[in-house]
């Protein structure tokens, strides 16, 4: 960028950014050919969604895809549980009127019920389970001849983001439209700073720390009336083999920013974790917090760290925020804010559409046609086993190459669950005992 002030860089990245978005763009998303995804048979009529999942980050995505455009219709559900089923049912119809309105002949129920959604004439299917289950739902969507939205995270185990690569590849040659659900890869303010760290405006980037610190979640105490893995599937959160850990569950949005603004992934990591506030049976065997040193190759010094940290315990301070670190400048980000210090100082000003419902916008127009093709699963579950080769790290207390963890054969999640007894689990012991879940 050479010794260009303030102002002239600004008043350039005004015309340079939204070049270097496309650019970066059909890059990432080739090819560029615009011919619609769509079968023949139809083109010309509303998109149709089915959803698997319909707890709250099912019922919120399927609102989403309805705001994203009035051509979408929402034509089947399914969820473990037939009230989850309902209660997105009855919401959907309430808002969205016709386009809304599921019939009772579309709504499943039970462990198979992401097969009978498959099994309906929807275009887009959107999954939204407990992570655990994704391996298994994507593989069979985009084998149904489904496009995907692909909630994050991806996969609790090694086993389960192999089986996402290898499922996002037949996506890919069939021209399966996938977009996962890191809504920060949508959002404005960070696309604009994303842009400008690519082209130089912190200089090159050495570091990151990326934080999720906040209070603790939802629990739900045991139900006498189900049975055992139903109990913890309710209680999702808090079961390893379900939700990965909150390190993999929520603190992967922020370790695929800085896998993001590396563009790369880390060779190796050191972790330490562990369980402190959150000690009754209704927290499963899951840590209350992590910090990870992730090195990445490719730096000025030959490595560059990312620093990475998350806690859920009531009472604490709270962080949600990416920060990158450059040779000549800091970029700061979060949700709605990008900020630039150093040689060049710069703030994300001007709209900044709502991210959840822009990520939808993205994979129907993809869908119909009128943008890129994409396809993020790979791009997601590489992110995803980042964040949990960290928690293999911290829960055995060893250090752990890249190599090493994605290939490890760990596999956490029963074949063909269905009622009846769930995964064992303990609490990690760091040095002291094996990993902490094992099937049933």
């Amino acid at each position: 960028m050479g010794e260009r002030n303030r102002r002239d860089f600004l008043a350039a990245s005004a015309l340079v950014v939204p070049a270097v978005l496309a650019a970066r763009c059909a890059t990432a998303r080739a090819p560029a050919s615009l011919a619609p995804r769509l079968a023949p048979e139809s083109r010309g009529r509303p998109l149709r969604v089915g959803v698997i999942g319909c707890g709250g980050r099912g019922g919120g995505a399927a609102m989403d895809a309805l705001r994203a455009s009035p051509d979408t219709r929402l034509v089947a559900l399914g969820d473990v549980f037939a009230e989850r089923v309902q209660g997105v049912a009855a919401g959907a119809a309430k808002e969205f009127g016709v386009r809304g309105e599921v019939p009772e002949s579309a709504r499943f129920s039970g462990f198979d019920a992401y097969r009978r959604v498959l099994a309906t004439d929807c275009d887009v299917v959107i999954l939204t389970t407990a992570p655990g289950f994704r391996p298994a739902h994507y593989a069979a969507a985009v084998d149904a001849g489904k496009h995907v939205f692909l909630e994050k995270p991806v996969a609790v185990d090694p086993s389960g983001v192999r089986t996402v690569i290898e499922a996002s590849e037949r996506a890919s040659a069939r021209k399966q439209c996938v977009v996962a659900g890191t809504q920060r890869r949508h959002e404005r303010c960070y696309l604009h700073a994303m842009a400008l760290i690519r082209d130089g405006a912190i200089g090159a980037p050495v570091a990151a720390r990326v934080y999720w610190n906040q209070g603790g979640l939802w629990a739900k105490e045991p139900d006498p009336g189900l049975s055992d893995i139903e109990n913890q599937v309710r209680n999702w959160l808090y079961h390893t083999w379900l939700s990965g850990d909150h390190v993999v569950e929520q603190h992967v949005h922020n370790i695929d920013v800085m896998n993001w603004a590396f563009d790369a992934l880390p060779t190796r990591c050191t972790a330490t974790g562990g369980r402190q506030v959150r000690t009754q049976p209704v927290y499963g065997a899951i840590n209350d917090h992590f910090s990870i040193h992730y090195v990445f190759g490719g730096g000025p010094a030959g490595e560059r760290l990312g620093a990475s940290m998350c806690r859920q315990q009531d009472g604490t301070d709270g962080m949600v925020e990416e920060v990158i670190v450059g040779t000549e400048g800091v970029m700061r980000l979060s949700s709605g804010s990008a900020r630039c210090t150093g040689r060049v100082k710069w703030a994300f000003e001007g709209p900044n559409p709502n991210p959840y419902v822009q990520e939808h916008v993205d994979l129907q127009e993809s869908i119909r046609g009128n943008a890129a093709y994409v396809n993020e699963g790979r791009r997601i579950a590489e992110s995803t086993m980042t964040a949990i080769m960290g928690r293999m790290a911290a829960y055995t207390g060893k250090d752990l190459a890249w190599d090493a963890a994605i290939n490890d054969p760990m596999d956490l999640v029963p074949k063909d669950p269905k009622p009846g007894p769930g995964p064992v689990e303990r609490v990690a012991m760091p040095g002291q005992q094996p990993p902490a879940v094992r099937p049933a």
